[in-house]
């Protein structure tokens, strides 16, 4: 899996739209690092969040939602900025191998600064980012789990925070072990186990609740005398249904005559007339609303041309102002440079060449900018800018205008309807005579219905009495074997937790073990100090670390420094990312924490390298420095380069080419 590109829309720092080519391709040659600058608070964390909402959408862990629901954190992940009518989007590119062809589709999820029912809207486009598969979109969670599931997505996409808190622990944070869990397959150990408890319990409770048998005698002939009774409701109720058919024929006749008579339009009169008050009075609500706006700035939309042509002479005559007033000022410094000229006693014919000169050209550069014809509008800078303000608000108007115009015309479309419906109805005097025949037909039915289900609901009550006489002669002469028979079925189901409670611990031992081997040789590579630990041992239960040297001692946590500690956490999520099997991207959020120089340039040149084939990093100035990002460039690993700049005074970030130092 590989991702794309990266396209955020309003998204949290991110005004308008911002683009993120995210290929790990430079000169079409294959290196992994996507490189991403910015300061603190600049927008860094909110890009990984963007990406794993586009992926899991309501299930994804973002690091600001906190106990936010749902529709809460879609609202708070709106720019401050946006317009209320726009949208906010992520989009998300990315490439996966799929029936051993590669495939491209492109995540899009869309809300409004208040979500409609409370969510996001999702599409999935395929190959040509035009068609959108919606098949693929009803299932995508079920189909991301198969690709990155959640349960081990934070093993790929993790932050300085994580490996932190994962370095200074003894036991590893519930994430990581919710996500060792998971890639160990203990879930579905766990699953079964519960399930085989389920069946334990619902047996003994089947044990614990057998009646006592009653007498063979007694039962025989309680269900004879059922059996006779009930092929005497039988003949009943073939009796009733016919009489049953023949009345809703009867009543689907007069029904039809209520109908292309106009009787049902003639029993909604009063509602049609009620609906259609209110239309009326929505439309003159709606005029109401139209003659405010042309109360405003509107009428000046008549002459669009006029006002373009008045701005136009306004800015030409502030111009021209602004042209005379540099012209005074330069003819008052060359007054000033020939009066000093003529101080240094310079001869007086090259005075009067340099003076002739400047008058000159003072002369041809207003020539240039000259008005042709004299000003009239003689307006200031604030008028121009409120004629500026006053467009701009006309626009808005307009658009206004147009929506309130629609809907006055759906308004009066559906009145005109209402009035034919109306029209169409019915008088008085027909339709009572056409709702009495209904009612008396439908009175029939009713009561013909109503013996019909009752005697219907006795056949069937006896019916299931009979069955459970039945049930009870059975229970007579199979009760000892039912009983051998659930016996037999709880020990078996003991049998087999043990069995389960077995099997999850070799399970368990068998994918630790290879666990161990790598993240001990990830920490030594990444070390490089091959006689500080020869093994490392992962608990069964808590997945806590335990290290020892060569002499088979343990080697206490504390004895590592800061930065030793920092690489064991960052080997651990290497080497669970490794035995996971999934080929995926990395992406990992101020990476360098508080690692030394020697540390970090381990990191730099053989982690980051060969994390993945696709590794997004997201750093500082200080984490990934000058010398660090040049170590990169001159190994070629950097694909491309980003840096994220943040504006305080708009609270905006921007994307930008290039990295803190080109």
């Amino acid at each position: 899996m590989i991702f794309l590109e990266l396209i955020l829309q309003n998204f949290g720092p991110y005004a308008g739209k911002q683009v993120i080519n995210l290929a790990p391709i430079k000169d079409e040659e294959h290196r992994p690092i996507i490189l991403l600058g910015g300061m603190n608070g600049g927008g860094k964390t909110t890009l990984m969040d963007a990406i794993r909402l586009a992926l899991y959408g309501q299930r994804a862990q973002c690091s600001t939602r906190g106990n936010l629901s749902y529709p809460d954190f879609l609202t708070q992940c709106v720019n401050n900025k946006t317009d209320p009518f726009d949208k906010t989007r992520i989009e998300l590119l990315f490439e996966h191998i799929e029936d051993d062809r590669p495939v491209r589709y492109r995540i899009v999820r869309v809300w409004d600064k208040n979500p409609k029912e409370g969510k996001d809207t999702l599409g999935i486009l395929g190959d040509d980012d035009t068609w959108p598969v919606d098949s693929l979109a009803n299932i995508w969670d079920d189909y991301i789990e198969n690709l990155l599931p959640l349960g081990i997505s934070n093993l790929f996409l993790f932050d300085g925070e994580q490996v932190k808190e994962l370095a200074e622990q003894d036991t590893p944070p519930p994430i990581v072990i919710e996500a060792i869990r998971g890639l160990l397959g203990l879930e579905l150990a766990d699953k079964l186990a519960g399930d085989l408890d389920f069946i334990v319990n619902r047996k003994r409770r089947e044990l614990a609740n057998t009646k006592d048998l009653e007498q063979l005698e007694i039962i025989e002939q309680r269900l004879q005398q059922q059996q006779v009774e009930y092929e005497t409701i039988k003949q009943e109720l073939v009796t009733l249904k016919s009489q049953l058919d023949d009345l809703e024929i009867k009543q689907q006749e007069a029904l039809d005559r209520f109908m292309s008579e106009g009787g049902k339009i003639a029993a909604e009169r009063n509602q049609l007339e009620r609906i259609k008050k209110e239309k009326i009075a929505a439309a003159e609500k709606v005029r109401d609303s139209m003659c405010e706006l042309a109360a405003d700035v509107l009428p000046l939309a008549l002459i669009p041309n006029l006002l373009s042509q008045v701005q136009a002479q306004g800015e030409k005559e502030f111009r021209s102002q602004q042209i005379q007033l540099a012209k005074d000022v330069l003819i008052e410094r060359d007054q000033r440079l020939i009066n000093w000229l003529n101080q240094l006693a310079m001869p007086g014919e090259q005075v009067d060449k340099i003076e002739l000169f400047l008058a000159e050209d003072v002369e041809n550069l207003y020539t240039g900018y000259a008005q042709g014809e004299p000003p009239w509008l003689l307006a200031d800078e604030e008028s121009l800018s409120q004629l500026d303000n006053a467009q701009y608000h006309l626009k808005t108007l307009l658009k206004s205008l147009k929506q309130q115009l629609d809907i006055l015309q759906n308004t009066e479309e559906e009145i005109i309807t209402l009035e034919r419906q109306v029209q169409t109805a019915a008088e008085p005097e027909a339709y009572k005579q056409l709702q009495e025949a209904v009612k008396l037909a439908q009175k029939q039915v009713a009561e013909a219905k109503g013996n019909y289900e009752t005697t219907q609901y006795r056949l069937t009550t006896l019916g299931n009495t009979i069955e459970q006489t039945k049930k009870e002669l059975k229970e007579y002469t199979d009760k000892n074997l039912d009983y051998k028979n659930r016996e037999h079925l709880i020990d078996s189901v003991l049998k087999v937790q043990e069995t389960l409670k077995i099997f999850r611990e070799k399970l368990t031992l068998r994918k630790l073990n290879k666990l161990e081997e790598e993240v001990k040789n990830c920490f030594l590579y990444l070390l490089h100090k091959s006689d500080l630990v020869h093994r490392i041992a992962i608990d069964t239960e808590t997945f806590s670390l335990s290290l020892y040297d060569l002499k088979g001692q343990p080697v206490p946590k504390h004895r590592l420094s800061a930065g030793e500690k920092q690489l064991l956490a960052i080997a651990f999520l290497w080497g669970l990312a490794k035995v996971s099997g999934h080929r995926l991207p990395v992406a990992i959020d101020t990476p360098l924490g508080r690692l030394d120089s020697s540390h970090r340039n381990n990191l730099v040149e053989r982690y980051f390298p060969a994390a993945s084939h696709q590794v997004i990093l997201l750093s500082t100035d200080t984490e990934i420095g000058k010398s660090e990002v040049e170590i990169l460039r001159e190994n070629e690993a950097i694909a491309r380069e980003y840096l994220l700049e943040y504006d305080s005074t708009t609270r905006h970030t921007t994307i930008k080419p290039g990295y803190f130092w080109d």
